[in-house]
């Protein structure tokens, strides 16, 4: 008999995600008014949250939460970790 244990999705940083892809935030380790707005806006843990598009540049990135859409700095979206499921 084998036992197979449910695969757990990795957690990773925001801006690891493929355009399209969506993940649920699972904690914010950004401080001060950064984390605040972005708590304002929804951004929480357990909140769906979807990668869009990047600049021509590829900084910042589009996010879509909660019917909202952000762009986020690749510096800020590291210390965002979520888990695609």
């Amino acid at each position: 008999m084998t036992l197979h244990s449910d695969s757990i999705p990795p957690i990773q940083p925001l801006h690891t995600l493929c355009p399209g892809t969506s993940a649920r935030i699972v904690k914010i380790y950004l401080h001060g008014a950064m984390r605040h707005r972005l708590q304002d806006l929804g951004w929480i843990p357990g909140t769906t949250i979807q990668r869009l598009q990047s600049a021509s540049g590829g900084d910042p990135t589009a996010y879509r939460v909660r019917g909202g859409v952000l762009a986020l700095r690749a510096c800020d979206a590291r210390l965002v970790l979520v888990q695609v499921y």
